[in-house]
């Protein structure tokens, strides 16, 4: 049996002032398997990307437990929960986050420069990933040079490039026509197969939904 290497168990989550308040995540449990491919599907406002934020330690919660690779995430503070997140985590957003002054293989770099990589590993790490999503031949391209597309491909590199454990997707073809929404998610899952990583992905794409190994469907900050 595979490894659990997420788990949550009755999470809560505010937002708002003591007038006005939120209740976004209402008692979530779940767990995920190590090298799983999960969707998190629901309309929208339902607490797909704030259960992402809570999972990946970038907010914080209010009542109940998240577990990360044996890690209780309420147990670590700011430094350890940076630290868990450099080594294991990767990251993928529907607005790229690319640095538009930054060529593509100095944006897939600049994440392992900041966590300690020599420049000369730095960069032979970053064109491994850039040939992995297959845009070697677009290494000194800017953002702005590049297609949709190819912007996300070069997103998805700079999250594999510290060869994380887990990778975090919100709206991975939010912003892609249908040709390349396949030729991401065909480079997921041979990712995934190739490194056994686990992927979460936020979505509201029927296709991207279809092509994981299962669903998490979300209403209202419950898990239905």
């Amino acid at each position: 049996m595979p490894e659990i290497v997420i788990s949550t168990e009755n999470l809560h989550k505010f937002y708002g002032s003591r007038d006005q308040k939120v209740h976004a995540l209402k008692g979530v449990s779940i767990s995920i398997a190590e090298g799983e491919i999960v969707g998190v599907m629901g309309p929208s406002g339902c607490g797909k990307t704030t259960l992402l934020n809570c999972l990946s330690g970038l907010d914080s919660i209010d009542d109940g437990n998240i577990s990360i690779q044996g890690n209780t995430l309420t147990d670590l503070n700011d430094d350890q929960l940076s630290e868990l997140r450099a080594k294991k985590m990767g990251f993928v957003f529907q607005t790229y986050n690319l640095l538009p002054v930054l060529t593509a293989v100095e944006n897939v770099e600049l994440p392992l420069l900041v966590s300690g990589f020599s420049g000369k590993q730095a960069r032979t790490r970053a064109l491994e990933k850039l040939g992995e999503v297959e845009l070697e031949d677009w290494q000194h391209h800017l953002p702005g040079e590049l297609s949709g597309g190819q912007r996300q491909r070069v997103t998805l590199a700079r999250a594999l490039a510290n060869d994380p454990a887990i990778v975090w997707a919100d709206e991975l073809t939010g912003n892609l026509d249908s040709e390349n929404e396949r030729l991401v998610m065909d480079l997921v899952i041979q990712l995934n197969k190739e490194n056994n990583q686990t992927f979460v992905i936020v979505t509201h794409s029927d296709y991207v939904g279809g092509r994981t190994d299962r669903i998490i469907q979300m209403k209202d900050g419950e898990v239905v």
